[in-house]
């Protein structure tokens, strides 16, 4: 590998750090920003702020503005990666913990080997089927429906999130785009046209009004332009720098940033069968970065 090589394949490393631990510890911030405002409410601010941004950005680097031609498919990304995706996510996050909403969230990956195989075709392999299993079981070892305890709605509503990312993934997967820009100007469109039914939504469900304290102020701007803008144009760079299965190591990274934050910040103690759980789940994760990375090889 010759000295630039390298040198570019550790600034993309250094990317995936910062970048996860800028989304880990946005679960975090977003657990704080709800504490101010009602979740759609907050997801609509977040989403509309988002898609705001990165239209200024594309704005100042003169590139095109225009939709996609695929509205059909635009609309159903929309509807999946931002008002179901996001919706889901702030409700979870409103009902639990950020720790927990994390990890059952990060469950996409395993919803994507179920539905890649009806949906792309895609042969599950036993490495596969046993990362699923894994995943399968710590679901279940989270969620621990045998306790009953008063949490299981909001783990529920995360477990739903990650299937809804999953399928998202599948809707994307069906949209052509050329060139990183392209790439970001769907994203600004999609993230656009989704905060419109959650906005609808957060009218509707009335719930209390927003405080606008300088700590809502700073956390909703956090998520707007680290967590979004700025997270995205990391994960662009990483995805043009390293391989899928390098760059996906970051699905491992963020939940952990956030159970992490959420108990050093807010004071989060996760019980033992969620600590089994979360444990179970990261291993299998690992198993399908592992299969990815061998299929790449």
């Amino acid at each position: 590998m010759h000295a630039h090589d390298a040198r570019a394949r550790n600034v993309a490393f250094a990317a995936l750090a910062v970048l996860a631990v800028i989304w880990g510890y946005n679960w975090v911030v977003m657990k704080i920003a709800l504490a101010y405002a009602p979740p759609f409410a907050f997801g609509t601010l977040r989403t509309t702020g988002a898609a705001l941004f990165l239209f200024a950005v594309m704005a100042v680097r003169r590139k095109s503005l225009r939709m996609p031609a695929s509205l059909g498919r635009l609309a159903l990304l929309a509807l999946f990666q931002t008002t179901g995706f996001v919706g889901l996510m702030t409700w979870a996050l409103y009902q639990g913990d950020a720790g927990e909403t994390a990890i059952l969230v990060y469950t996409m990956p395993f919803w994507v080997l179920i539905l890649a195989a009806p949906v792309l075709g895609e042969r599950i392999t036993a490495s596969k089927a046993l990362a699923g299993g894994f995943g399968l079981a710590g679901i279940v070892l989270i969620l621990s429906p045998w306790t009953m305890h008063g949490g299981l709605f909001g783990m529920l509503l995360a477990v739903g999130c990650g299937l809804d990312w999953a399928i998202a993934v599948m809707i994307a997967k069906s949209i052509p785009v050329r060139g990183v820009w392209e790439l970001l100007g769907l994203n600004a469109w999609q993230i656009l046209l989704g905060s419109i039914p959650l906005g609808i939504v957060a009218l509707v469900v009335h719930g209390h009004p927003i405080h606008w304290t300088p700590t809502f102020i700073l956390a909703l701007s956090y998520s707007v332009v680290l967590g979004t803008g700025i997270a995205w144009f990391l994960w662009l760079f990483v995805l043009s720098r390293l391989s899928a299965s390098c760059a996906g190591l970051a699905a491992l990274a963020v939940p952990i940033v956030g159970i992490l934050a959420d108990w050093v910040q807010l004071g989060a103690r996760p019980g033992f069968w969620e600590s089994v759980g979360s444990a179970t789940l990261i291993f299998g994760l690992g198993l399908i970065a592992r299969a990815q990375r061998r299929r790449e090889a």
